[in-house]
C-alpha cells in the first residue's frame, strides 16, 4: 500500500518566471496521483487547499494518521470540506455509516465534521480512482451526491475557434452550499482543442486542473504565469496542474480531453475574474 505526501508553499510570480521546465514541474504538476492500491496527498499553501488521489485495490482506504497529522486534527474533516470525483472504474464512498455508489464521473460533497470515511473499488480489475480536494471550512453543511446522470451541463464556445465544449457545475451554489470549495468538470466536442482561452484569472482564489480523457499518445499543453509573461507545462493524462490567484489557467491538446476544475478562496462567484484579451498575452 502506497500513500504519499507532498507540502507545495506558494511561489511567488517572479520567482516562478525563473524556473526552468524541471522547476516548473516541481512545483506545479501534480503526478502520481493515483497509486494502486494507495493514496496520494499534496497539501498546497494556496488558500490551504489538499489534492488527493485514492485508487482502492481489494483493500478499502480510508484517511491515515498522517494525514490527520498534516492539518493537525484528529479527523480530516474536523476543519475541512471535501469534493470527490470517481475518475476510474466503480466504487462506492462510505460516510459515516452511509453508502455513496460512485460511477465514473460521479461527483460527491462532504461537509465539515464527517468522521469516518472509507474509499472502495467494485472490481480490483477496474478499481476506482477518487480524485479528492480538500478546503478549510467553517460551518458544516449536509452530504450531497452527484449522479452524472443527473447532472446537466452548458454548452459553450464555438467550432470556429476550436472550443466548443460543456461546462458542467456540480459542487457549486447553485447545487447547494459549500463553505468556499466549487468544483466541476469541463468536457471538449471531438474536434475541438483550447480550454479557458480567452484566459482570465481571479485574485481572489486558486484553482487546480485536472486533465482527463487524454490517449496515452496525447498531451496537453498547459498555459500558465502572468499574463505578460507566460510560461507551459506538458500535461498528460490524469495529471493535476496547480494554478495560483497570479496565474492564467489555459490550454491546447493534440485531441478532445476533459478537465476537472476545482476553487477555494474567499469568494464563489464563478463571473468574479479578470479577462485577459488574446492580444495582451506574451
Amino acid at each position: 500500500m502506497t500513500h504519499t505526501i507532498d507540502v507545495r508553499h506558494s511561489i511567488h510570480p517572479t520567482q516562478a518566471e525563473t524556473l526552468d521546465t524541471q522547476g516548473l514541474r516541481t512545483h506545479f504538476l501534480i503526478d502520481d496521483l493515483f497509486p494502486a492500491g494507495g493514496m496520494s496527498c499534496t497539501y498546497l499553501h494556496d488558500d490551504r487547499m489538499i489534492v488527493m488521489g485514492a485508487c482502492p485495490g481489494k483493500d478499502a482506504l480510508a484517511f491515515t494518521p498522517e494525514h490527520c497529522a498534516l492539518v493537525k486534527a484528529e479527523t480530516m474533516l474536523e476543519r475541512r470540506e471535501m469534493g470527490v470525483f470517481n475518475v476510474g472504474g466503480a466504487g462506492e464512498i462510505t460516510v459515516d455509516g452511509t453508502r455513496y455508489a460512485m460511477e465514473r464521473m460521479d461527483g460527491l460533497y462532504v461537509g465539515r465534521g464527517a468522521k469516518a470515511i472509507r474509499f472502495t473499488s467494485k472490481s480490483v480489475d477496474t478499481p476506482a480512482k477518487f480524485y479528492i480536494n480538500l478546503a478549510p471550512a467553517h460551518v458544516s453543511h449536509p452530504v450531497r451526491h452527484f449522479p452524472k446522470a443527473s447532472l446537466k451541463g452548458d454548452a459553450l464556445g464555438a467550432q470556429a475557434t476550436a472550443n466548443r465544449r460543456e461546462l458542467v457545475k456540480v459542487i457549486h451554489p447553485g447545487n447547494g452550499p459549500s463553505c468556499q470549495l466549487v468544483m466541476g468538470y469541463t468536457r471538449l466536442e471531438e474536434g475541438n482543442v483550447w480550454n479557458t482561452m480567452p484566459a482570465h484569472t481571479h485574485d481572489r482564489r486558486m484553482e487546480v486542473y485536472l486533465y482527463l480523457d487524454l490517449a496515452t499518445d496525447a498531451a496537453v499543453i498547459h498555459l500558465m504565469g502572468r499574463p505578460q509573461a507566460t510560461r507551459h507545462l506538458v500535461m498528460r493524462n490524469e495529471q493535476a496542474v496547480v494554478s495560483p490567484p497570479w496565474s492564467i489557467h489555459s490550454g491546447a491538446g493534440t485531441s478532445n480531453y476533459t478537465f476537472i476544475w476545482s476553487m477555494a478562496g474567499e469568494n464563489q462567484a464563478f463571473t468574479d475574474m479578470d479577462a485577459v484579451p488574446v492580444s495582451s498575452l506574451l
